[in-house]
């Protein structure tokens, strides 16, 4: 192919030659023409001499695409090796950028014509003066500012230059350059902004180009962020944009650089200066749309301008208000302008369009968050301190609450307004399973979405503080719109819906006793509209609120025996309606309130014979009758719950027996049969019959822990030796019907039966408490018919559960387990660490469960890894490796850890020298290469930590033998800390050619000072991953995980201190149901 001369680049390059191999990459021609075409363009791209020739490429190339690779091949160099290259190289590229960009921009026809190509050239500019500015070419901006006085096309382009810039500088450089070199260029904008600024005023009061004032206000909006804000109060800016509000075709850009100013907060200096700018505002908003616009059809009629506009409008008023709410708040004028602006934005807020909502929702979140913060102050006041009165502050306190009494007052009506739009709007919490289709039918919900749920959390937290403002108008509310529903005046589905979802979000925000009288009502109402509603859909519907509402309010049920008994009655009718979503909502629902309520059950409540248990279980079979198998299994789970909670142990036992008669007729119908006929097991119907059972076993299981050990006990050994015979039928069809067999429906049905065994083991152990003659019960009896099977078994039979039911015992019965450990390594290590190894993708099951395994040996039995030969140390260290280097997230997390925990144990004087002379190096190479190579970014707390213990021990004296092997060094170090200095320094500078040896050797000193502090050394990190040029341009949120994970948990913190943010169901408590 003639293109493979284009690989000889000791010459200019035939650029006709590249300008057809582009086009054939892009073309339509055959597929071999295009890989051919995609192969050379890779090779030139990664051809470290191919930049010298971009200059003579883009100088005699008309063709677009040939410019555009070009130009990414520039890119390329400018990120990685722009510092290493010789001073007139950098100059020269340097000035010819800024030419080209000069001469395309200065004429109207060919900047118009070549805008794609000028937009990429400015990318590169921004790319070069993140490097050379402001050190090696300070005149860059004056240079800039007065190209663009010479002619409005320049202009207009120096304008999306210096908006490239700031972006660059301040919204994105985090992760992508050092803390030092942000803040250099911060203070550079900064102190240059004169110029910009007065360039800027020319234009907005000089030029009649629409193009040039919308390129001049979209850079406006880029700076006003952080620009000194004299500039924008002391000067005619702000006149000039509120002149501009005016004008229909800036006005939706006008409105976005006033957002950006209303957003700034320094101090109290400006407020007049706010008021002002809020008062004109306002004046022209209301002449261009009045408030009483109906918003929610303005926007879907609108244009999309239009719609920008509604949504600009609503970003503009929470800024404001987030910023200076407080200074309206300071005379009557502004009060009442204050309220227009309130009532614009709830109005605002019914638009159905779900970015608009967000932004108001989040607003009123922060607003209703800071008036229940003061209100919640005032009625818990500190000042009656420890029982001692304070006079001398009675006088301020009073003068404080007054304020707040009037701050209250004036929000009111707006907080009532915002109460109405909450329940109107109110989203779909995730315990309700139906919805209505895009067709209008009421079906079961597919797929959770996850906007929805973050969306509920939200408006749940803002309807909690907007209940504990006022009860009784929140109360009012709820209870006129149910009415409105019975009476037929507002029944639709989603009214009804969107009512009862916040009716169940304020649960536990009321007092006890307002909350009883309320939810009487509410749950008389409903159970009434069910009455006299027909229509199956109708029924659906209502049936869902009922269950979600009575499910939100354990409170109330636990103190009404009538009204629970009653529900989970309702909840039984439910449980036979064949409506999609009804039956599985009615079982979650029962479980829900059984796991708040289980000892009501148990009791013998008054004017009844017997407690509740008994008579469910009486009836149990007439109950689950219409229920499919894994409603069914939910079903028991609640029964168990309820069993966990009788005191009695003989009643228990009873109960436990009658819960279980069915499923263990069945069992012993089976295992009867199966004596008289082994083949009887094989039947695909009898296999799925022994699934149920257990499935069923495993959910009571999980409810009763310890107190199932008489159900079990019944059926282990049986459950065992049906396990081995399914396991050799599983071996046999695969070593005679290959590699496929394992996926025929048969063997598949045959290894879910194995599953559901280990998991029944593994849960009930897991949940019994931890007596040491349960573990000695169970453990031995399973040697040989788990462990010994599954080391016998085909890679393709094995199941990856006996691991992790491995774990879960180990970390269960902890070093009691020392002895068997050696079985379990030998049953599972060699043949497990075959089946993994081989690549990264097959048995993903496996990896996981087996370093959960691993890590829990090491965890609890540490002594019996001491005892491996060095070989299998070896094999233990290697799969620690491998499972590290993984880009499965939970995998590489579990290795990590299993690191951690090895290396801190390993440090113990006996073991340390020999451990770290064999280990030392390669962990910190292995360590070191999924720290820089992009992939592993989610483990780099991990990684930071496994490198800072390595550092510490060298520097400890712990280690008193080298580490460097002494027949290969000629020369012996002082100590071990010198050695992994020099070592450290090799091994990076040979990774990273791009960076020079200084700022290697800087980096490895620096770890070593800032062993002994994890954020200084982490931060240190941090900014050699960005400045080794491997992290830019991508997300590098990892890389701060760890701080946003504490900042979650103070929320929590908060949260628990507020009456009904965490709702009563989800607080895990053994709720007071006595």
């Amino acid at each position: 192919m003639a293109a493979e001369k284009l690989r000889d680049l000791s010459q200019p390059m035939d650029v006709s030659l590249l300008d057809a191999t582009v086009a054939a990459f892009y073309g339509t021609g055959s597929k071999e023409e295009r890989a051919a075409a995609d192969h050379i363009l890779r090779d030139l791209q990664n051809n470290p001499d191919m930049w010298l020739q971009v200059v003579h490429i883009l100088s005699s190339t008309q063709s677009l695409n040939t410019k555009f690779f070009a130009l990414q091949v520039l890119e390329g160099v400018i990120k990685y090796r722009w510092n290493a290259l010789p001073v007139e190289q950098r100059d020269g590229m340097k000035n010819y950028i800024s030419e080209v960009i000069v001469k395309l921009s200065s004429d109207e026809i060919s900047f118009r014509r070549e805008r794609l190509y000028v937009n990429k050239l400015n990318i590169i500019l921004v790319q070069i003066l993140k490097h050379e500015w402001p050190a090696r070419w300070t005149s860059f901006i004056p240079d800039l500012v007065a190209a663009a006085k010479t002619s409005e096309t320049i202009c207009e382009n120096c304008m999306a230059i210096l908006k490239l810039l700031s972006e660059e500088v301040f919204d994105f450089s985090r992760g992508e350059m050092t803390q030092q070199k942000i803040k250099e260029l911060k203070q550079s904008l900064n102190s240059e902004f004169q110029l910009i600024h007065e360039l800027c005023l020319y234009v907005l009061s000089a030029s009649q180009r629409a193009e040039l004032i919308r390129a001049t206000l979209a850079t406006l909006h880029a700076f006003l962020s952080w620009i000194p804000l004299g500039y924008i109060f002391q000067s005619p800016l702000l006149e000039k944009l509120l002149n501009f509000f005016a004008v229909p075709g800036y006005r939706n850009l006008t409105l976005q650089c006033l957002t950006e100013i209303a957003a700034l907060s320094f101090g109290d200096f400006y407020n007049a200066q706010y008021v002002n700018m809020y008062s004109i505002f306002m004046v022209q908003l209301q002449n261009i749309l009045p408030s009483n616009t109906n918003f929610l059809e303005a926007y879907a009629n609108g244009t999309s301008e239009e719609q920008a506009f509604i949504q600009n409008l609503a970003l503009f008023f929470t800024s404001f208000y987030k910023a200076h709410i407080r200074v309206l708040e300071s005379s009557q004028e502004n009060k009442n302008l204050l309220l227009v602006g309130l009532e614009y934005l709830i109005n605002i807020s019914y638009v159905d369009d779900t970015e608009v909502f967000k932004v108001c929702l989040d607003y009123w979140n922060s607003l209703v968050l800071e008036l229940f913060e003061a209100h919640h102050n005032m009625d818990s006041p500190a000042g009656n301190m420890m029982g001692f009165q304070m006079p001398m502050l009675s006088g301020v306190a009073e003068g404080h609450g007054s304020q707040l009494m009037q701050r209250r007052q004036l929000f009111a009506a707006p907080m009532s307004k915002l109460r109405q739009l909450m329940i109107c709007r109110m989203a779909k919490p995730e315990e309700v399973l139906i919805v209505e289709d895009e067709n209008g039918n009421i079906v079961r919900e597919t797929m959770k979405d996850n906007d929805v749920l973050v969306q509920y959390k939200i408006m749940r937290e803002t309807l909690i503080y907007l209940a504990n403002l006022d009860h009784e108008d929140t109360e009012k509310q709820m209870l006129r719109k149910l009415s409105k529903q019975l009476n037929g005046e507002d029944w639709t589905w989603n009214n009804l819906n969107t009512l009862c979802w916040a009716i169940g979000s304020i649960s536990g925000s009321m007092g006890e006793e307002q909350e009883n009288r309320f939810l009487v009502m509410v749950i008389r109402d409903l159970l009434n509209l069910c009455e006299i509603t027909k229509g199956k859909d109708n029924k659906a519907v209502i049936a869902s609120n009922i269950m979600y509402v009575v499910g939100q309010y354990p409170r109330f049920l636990r103190a009404h025996w009538k009204f629970l008994k009653t529900v989970v009655n309702k909840l039984f009718e439910f449980m036979h309606e064949t409506h999609p979503g009804v039956q599985d909502m009615a079982c979650d629902t029962f479980l829900k309130i059984v796991q708040k309520c289980k000892r009501k059950f148990v009791i013998v409540q008054v004017g009844e014979n017997e407690p509740f248990v008994s008579e469910l279980l009486t009836t149990l079979p007439a109950t689950i009758a219409d229920l499919e198998p894994h409603q069914i299994h939910s079903f028991y789970e609640s029964v168990g719950n309820m069993i966990q909670a009788e005191p009695d142990p003989d009643k228990r036992t009873e109960y436990l027996q009658r819960l279980m008669e069915l499923p263990n007729q069945k069992w012993a119908e089976i295992i009867g049969q199966a004596r008289q006929s082994v083949d009887f097991l094989k039947d695909p119907d009898v296999i799925r019959a022994v699934l149920n059972i257990l499935q069923t076993n495993t959910c009571v299981a999980n409810s009763l822990g310890t107190y199932f050990l008489t159900q079990i006990t019944l059926i282990f050994l049986d459950m065992l030796n049906v396990y081995r015979m399914y396991s050799e039928l599983i071996s046999t069809s695969i070593a005679q019907g290959g590699p496929y067999a394992s996926k025929t429906s048969i063997v598949k049905l045959l290894r879910s039966v194995k599953r559901e065994t280990l998991k029944l083991i593994e849960t009930f152990l897991d949940k019994a408490e931890d007596q040491q003659h349960i573990g000695k019960q169970f453990v031995p009896p399973m040697m040989d018919p788990v462990l010994g099977d599954y080391a016998r078994n085909l890679p393709d039979a094995r199941e990856s559960e006996v691991l992790s039911l491995f774990a879960t015992i180990i970390n269960k019965y902890k070093v009691a387990m020392l002895e068997d450990v050696p079985k379990i390594f030998e049953a599972v290590f060699q043949c497990t660490l075959e089946m993994i190894t081989k690549n990264f993708e097959d048995y993903p099951e496996h990896r996981l469960k087996f370093f959960s395994l691993l890590r829990a040996i090491a965890t609890h039995c540490f002594h019996a890894l001491i005892r491996l030969s060095s070989e299998q140390l070896k094999l233990v260290m290697d799969s620690i490796i491998w499972a590290f280097r993984h880009t499965e997230r939970n995998i590489a997390e579990t290795g990590l850890n299993l690191l951690l925990e090895m290396l801190k144990n390993f440090q113990a004087p006996e073991f340390c020298n020999q451990f770290y002379r064999t280990y030392f190096l390669t962990i910190e190479q292995e360590i070191f290469a999924v720290l820089t190579d992009t992939f592993h970014k989610p483990g780099f707390k991990l990684h930071v930590l496994v490198l800072q213990n390595l550092f510490c021990l060298v520097e400890s004296g712990k280690l008193t033998e080298p580490l460097w092997d002494a027949a290969a060094v000629p020369y012996p170090y002082p100590n071990n800390g010198m050695f992994i200095r020099e070592y450290t320094i090799k091994l990076l500078s040979t990774s990273f050619p791009n960076m020079i040896a200084a700022e290697v050797t800087q980096f490895v000193n620096g770890l070593f000072e800032s062993r002994a502090d994890l954020s200084s050394f982490k931060n240190h990190i941090r900014d050699f991953l960005v400045q080794s040029k491997e992290f830019s341009a991508q997300d590098n949120k990892d890389l701060y995980a760890e701080e946003a994970a504490a900042q979650r948990e103070r929320e929590r913190e908060r949260m628990l201190s507020i009456p009904g943010l965490i709702a009563p169901n989800e607080i895990q408590d053994e709720m007071v149901d006595s």
